[in-house]
């Protein structure tokens, strides 16, 4: 077995500190070191029976979890499979019904808190209310300090980082990488919402995991 680097042992410490915290506002929390284990855990939470669908998250593409629903012969409901916006737009209301929703968090306070910003509200609407359970994945890389942490972190990293997948955007931090808390109708940043606590207790279950995931 290869030896752990200093980061990961620090990773595997305090992330269990963070389940704890999680697990004191009602969340289903979990610890894992690896990615791998990260996959055996999400498809362990996730009944063969469930309808599932997922928001858009760098880190279940990372791990693959898309394509290894529909090899595990899940029924899902993915917007990437629309021929058109309209129908686009429809599996993503639809995709708030199902059974098992996946994300990620864009950051994690250490005291057990979740934020996130969304464009569309689709990945935090399905979080508040819709589906019957919501699985959030998270590298230990999106843990911070306090809440305000959670929130500088979004908008002056997490956000800027990820428009630069959508090469048409227009928005300040797609041109030059910096956050100017812009209104425009390209805007990702449109719905801010912070999770302090699970209801119905262990809804949501959080993942946590002992890598650098996502952005």
């Amino acid at each position: 077995m290869e030896e752990k680097t200093p980061k990961q042992i620090w990773y595997d410490k305090a992330g269990k500190k963070v389940v704890e915290a999680l697990k004191k506002r009602n969340f289903d929390a979990h610890y894992v070191s690896t990615s791998k284990e990260a996959t055996e855990k999400i498809f362990e939470l996730i009944p063969k029976t469930d309808v599932v669908s997922w928001g858009g998250s760098e880190t279940l593409r990372t791990l693959g979890i898309q394509e290894k629903l529909y090899e595990k012969g899940y029924t899902v409901i993915d917007r990437d499979t629309a021929k058109t916006p309209e129908e686009r737009a429809d599996l993503m209301r639809k995709g708030l019904l199902c059974d098992t929703f996946l994300m990620s968090s864009n950051a994690i306070s250490e005291d057990g808190q979740l934020f996130n910003i969304d464009g569309n509200g689709n990945r935090v609407a399905a979080m508040i209310f819709g589906p019957k359970s919501v699985i959030v994945v998270a590298g230990m890389n999106k843990v911070v300090k306090s809440l305000d942490d959670a929130i500088s972190r979004t908008k002056n990293f997490a956000s800027p980082v990820n428009v630069q997948r959508f090469k048409n955007l227009n928005t300040p931090c797609a041109v030059n990488g910096v956050c100017s808390d812009c209104t425009g109708p390209e805007s990702v940043c449109a719905y801010m919402v912070t999770t302090r606590l699970c209801r119905p207790a262990g809804k949501i279950k959080v993942i946590l995991v002992g890598e650098d995931l996502g952005f």
